[in-house]
């Protein structure tokens, strides 16, 4: 576990930039240009996982945004969460579209801040639910790294004029084995079933639109696991508030339909659907519509 003075000087002496080692920089102009100089893509992995929902990624997987992507995890530049943060913001807005309030000063150019900037939003707060990293992960490295890049989006998007907060509700429900070196197959296999929303969590996402957000996406398998895991609480919160007499008269099939939390279920009409936002994705991701 990182002392608490190891954060704080991460934090006010940077050592060296987490994408290039220049020294005495957070993340030096040319490599906050490679994670944000762009605006935020739609990503698809391939194969593509049954149930991922839409996922936007602000930058490819690759050379300066790699490294900084690993200095916030694995060696704790804790630092790197505020700029990562930004980036996370800029793809979460482009996944959510416009009208959803909140100007443009806070992103860079071209990072999904709605082009009306009037600071008007919609209906209920955006809900940030971070895909949670294992829990043997989260000791060794003495910090959740997805938790923290969301919570500083969070802030990112609160000062655009998006209401905006974090709702750490997904857990582990069983051991699962180090992805690394695991095919999308594998990976998909390994992860069925592996999560679930806590116990009063589920209530909590009625209150907005839900994304599901993670540093970084490869095969996707992560997000689509996330996501079915919060579709299908919800969908078992909707049947029993049913069965409750909340919605007399109803099936539970009905109930679901006509009383889903906003975003659960691909809802085709302007600002519906859950979505997902990632930090960076793999580059071949970006390549959306090939044959």
């Amino acid at each position: 576990m990182r002392a608490w003075w190891q954060d704080l000087t991460d934090l006010v002496l940077p050592a060296e930039c987490g994408g290039c080692g220049r020294p005495r920089e957070v993340l030096c102009p040319e490599c906050r240009a490679a994670l944000m100089g762009a605006a935020p893509s739609r990503v698809r992995p391939a194969p593509e996982p049954v149930g991922l929902p839409e996922v936007h990624a602000a930058a490819p997987y690759e050379d300066a945004v790699r490294a900084a992507l690993l200095a916030h995890k694995e060696r704790g530049a804790l630092a790197l969460a505020e700029p990562l943060g930004t980036a996370l913001a800029g793809a979460v807005r482009a996944g959510l579209g416009e009208g959803w309030g909140g100007g443009a000063e806070d992103f860079p150019p071209g990072r999904g801040a709605s082009s009306a900037g009037d600071g008007t939003g919609p209906r209920g707060d955006v809900l940030l639910v971070p895909v949670p990293s294992a829990r043997r992960a989260v000791r060794a490295r003495g910090h959740d790294p997805a938790r923290r890049i969301a919570l500083s989006a969070a802030r990112v998007l609160r000062r655009a004029g998006t209401p905006a907060r974090v709702l750490a509700v997904l857990r582990q429900r069983r051991a699962v084995a180090d992805q690394a070196g695991l095919d999308s197959r594998q990976r998909l296999d390994n992860l069925a079933g592996a999560l679930e929303v806590a116990a009063g969590g589920v209530p909590l996402l009625g209150g907005g639109r839900v994304v599901l957000v993670d540093d970084l996406m490869t095969t996707g398998a992560s997000l689509a696991e996330a996501a079915r895991a919060v579709r299908a609480a919800h969908d078992r919160w909707v049947v029993s508030s049913a069965a409750d007499g909340k919605d007399a008269g109803r099936t539970g099939e009905e109930a679901v339909r006509i009383r889903g939390v906003r975003g659960m279920h691909g809802v085709d009409h302007a600002g519906e659907g859950l979505c997902a936002a990632v930090v960076a994705a793999s580059p071949d991701a970006f390549h959306i519509n090939r044959n």
